[in-house]
């Protein structure tokens, strides 16, 4: 999500890194809203530069006047789109609604998102509407986390799901970010849940190109990535299945700003996406721009027309 879209610089550092104060309240909580020109935001990676592109295009052929604009942060983007200055963007359900808690309560805030998709929407939308955020309705596509191995280490040891390496007694190393080391749904949860010898966490990153070759080269035996990693292949590697849902319903959502994109037509434009869009479609699509170097924008539009989304 680099090339095609305006790149905002510091544009939003002043006014922006806050909610809403108490003077604008009133204008946070407005009735929705439908503005003729409507700006993406993209977080600057693959995966969010195609969702960005395709909720333009989709928004351009409803009449909208479009523009892409990429934030690589939730840190800048998430108040500018309270602010209006980004109108709609593509979050993931449970992450947005923790990330949103941890804003109103602090770090230390109780965790709300769950595999649960019903009460995760629940509560993200109980959190995002005092903001002046609308959250529309979640699509089909998810992308969570995911734990691979090698296709030799699963059929040496026989482990095709989580529970059966945590049955296995095998120790295991991990490559991930850092923050692996404490969030539940990763080293604590493999722990806890499945009983799993997690042995360190090898700080390479989510899905990175090193996290993956270090399990490809045994320094490593399993890698955290995300279920729309079409590149597990390349490496030789297979994912675990989750068979007791540890992993949160991180399903792609739209959230709009109330204000300027709080219309039915906005709901049924990017709606029509969210009923067509799998996660498997997405992981192609990622694989195209990361592994074939393809623009975004050109493999969004070739997927919407495929799709009978865009004429």
């Amino acid at each position: 999500m680099r090339r095609y879209a305006a790149v905002v610089a510091l544009f939003l550092l002043a006014g922006c890194t806050t909610g809403p104060s108490l003077e604008t309240r009133g204008k946070v909580t407005a009735p929705p809203h439908d503005s003729g020109r409507l700006t993406v935001g993209s977080a600057g990676f693959t995966e969010s530069d195609l969702l960005a592109q395709m909720y333009a295009l989709l928004l351009r052929q409803a009449g909208y006047r479009t523009s892409v604009l990429t934030v690589a942060n939730r840190e800048l983007y998430e108040p500018a789109l309270e602010s209006g200055q980004i109108d709609v963007v593509a979050e993931y359900a449970a992450t947005f609604a923790d990330w949103l808690a941890a804003k109103s309560d602090g770090p230390d805030a109780a965790t709300v998102g769950s595999p649960d998709l019903a009460a995760t929407m629940k509560a993200l939308r109980k959190l995002a509407t005092p903001r002046g955020l609308t959250v529309l309705d979640p699509g089909r596509a998810e992308d969570r986390n995911a734990f691979a191995v090698t296709g030799e280490f699963a059929r040496r040891h026989h482990v095709r799901t989580l529970s059966d390496l945590g049955r296995s007694g095998l120790r295991v190393r991990l490559a991930a970010g850092d923050e692996c080391v404490r969030r539940p749904s990763c080293a604590p949860g493999l722990r806890k849940t499945y009983g799993i010898r997690i042995t360190g966490v090898d700080p390479k990153g989510v899905g990175t190109t090193q996290a993956k070759r270090a399990v490809q080269s045994g320094r490593d035996q399993m890698v955290l990535t995300t279920t729309t990693d079409a590149t597990l292949d390349a490496f030789g590697l297979v994912p675990l299945a989750d068979d007791k849902h540890l992993q949160n319903a991180d399903y792609v959502v739209p959230v709009v700003n109330r204000s300027r994109a709080g219309s039915a037509r906005v709901a049924r434009t990017l709606d029509a996406l969210n009923t067509t869009l799998c996660t498997g479609d997405l992981a192609a699509m990622n694989q195209q721009v990361d592994s074939w170097r393809r623009l975004p924008e050109d493999v969004a539009r070739t997927y919407l027309k495929d799709k009978g989304l865009l004429k």
